[in-house]
């Protein structure tokens, strides 16, 4: 139904600190990989030399995920983002310097983006928790409806800053513009006054069990997780790898940048409607719009021309969003807030480990099967998974809580 008041959650002065500052953080963020990129080529290097230096940031990434998540339970989570924003802005500007300088490799450029990477662990699950800290819980759909919003202006607008800055000043230039976008956030996270986090008495490891029970004890958690392990593979593979691929067959390279501009516009119709529609049962919406996907894998792989394809894109950018939101929402309300890091750090740690195997998996079985097929195929895997996923009792009968969980609550 449609709600009243949707922007009631820019009242608080910590909900509108921390937007600013994400979205200046994510800003950058998303300018990171087109100016490390056109970097690594300026100075020489080959598509795989970049590929080292991509993996580089990628593999500590992962490696430091779930100590992400203890660190963002266990101190205050702005205090942290200040922290690790600093970091990235000095690692950043280190490979700067040397750009700029004329003094930079390869290597040295991978042993920045792996401290970069190391530091991006510690930041992501500390973003993740601090919405429901800073806005009433009868916000929070709002809230992150809002914070998706500048998500997706910053992923829309940094690789364009990117690439304009190195065209016309220069790859060093436009990694310096990214460091500078860290100490921004940083200052912005610095205004935040948030509570005092609990004093743990326990070991690392002691936390991350603590963290993987509450994860594994929550049965909706823990399918959307494993389902979302698939679903992000199989897009990964049939999507942005072999989308392209189909693309350059076809309506070319022009028409491939129209269909994901229309996704990155249902990106944001998505965060529209999330402000104003709301259910009481936020994971049957959420998997209703994750199916959207299905229609442009679908079309692809039939060939259709630009404009039937781009519509498919945009149905299905605004049912990302939808499910985006509907996700951080649930969990944000049934998971107690001292380990709600830690359980976001299990499922982005599901996330970025299935994103590059879907990506591996492209060449095999393409060298068996027709590019066509394989979309083809990978459209039915999506379906079938997102559909038994919907139909799961623990996700579809998940309702919206308003009232503060319980820590050791089972759902």
């Amino acid at each position: 139904m449609t709600q009243s008041g949707s922007l009631r959650p820019l009242r608080s002065a910590g909900f509108r600190y921390f937007l600013a500052a994400r979205t200046v953080s994510l800003f950058g963020n998303a300018m990171a990989p087109v100016a490390i990129a056109f970097a690594v080529l300026q100075i020489g290097g080959s598509a795989g030399d970049l590929g080292l230096v991509l993996a580089a940031r990628s593999i500590p990434l992962i490696v430091f995920m779930l100590y992400g998540g203890v660190v963002a339970d266990r101190f205050p989570r702005h205090r942290v983002l200040v922290v690790s924003g600093l970091l990235s802005a000095l690692v950043q500007s280190v490979a700067a310097g040397l750009l700029i300088g004329g003094a930079a490799t390869v290597a040295l450029l991978a042993l920045i983006e792996a401290v970069h990477g190391a530091v991006s662990a510690f930041t992501m699950p500390a973003q993740q928790g601090i919405v429901p800290q800073v806005v009433p819980r009868d916000q929070l759909q709002q809230a992150n409806a809002l914070s998706a919003g500048g998500r997706n202006a910053a992923f829309i607008g940094g690789p364009a800053l990117a690439g304009i800055v190195v065209a016309t000043a220069g790859a060093g230039w436009a990694v310096a513009v990214d460091a500078a976008t860290f100490v921004v956030s940083a200052l912005l996270f610095a205004r935040l006054r948030l509570p005092a986090a609990p004093v743990s008495t326990g070991s690392m490891v002691t936390e991350l069990r603590e963290g993987w029970s509450e994860f594994v004890s929550r049965t909706w958690v823990w399918l959307i997780v494993a389902a979302f392990g698939v679903l992000n593979a199989v897009y990964a593979c049939a999507w942005v790898t072999l989308g392209p691929v189909l693309a350059e067959r076809t309506f070319g390279p022009q028409g491939w940048g129209l269909v994901l501009s229309l996704q990155a516009v249902g990106f944001m119709a998505g965060t529209v409607l999330m402000l104003y529609v709301r259910t009481r049962h936020p994971l049957r919406l959420g998997m209703v719009g994750a199916l959207a996907i299905v229609l442009p894998l679908t079309a692809l792989s039939l060939s259709p021309g630009v404009a039937l394809l781009a519509a498919a894109a945009f149905v299905a950018g605004i049912g990302f969003d939808v499910f985006g939101v509907a996700w951080e929402t649930a969990l944000q309300q049934h998971i107690p807030i001292e380990r709600l890091s830690r359980v976001s750090s299990y499922d982005m740690l599901g996330s970025f480990v299935a994103m590059p195997v879907g990506q591996v998996l492209a060449g095999p079985l393409t060298a068996v099967f027709e590019v066509r097929d394989v979309v083809l195929a990978a459209a039915g895997v999506y379906a079938v998974v997102a559909l038994v996923t919907l139909a799961m009792p623990a996700v579809w009968n998940l309702r919206a809580e308003q009232s503060v969980p319980r820590l050791g609550a089972s759902a």
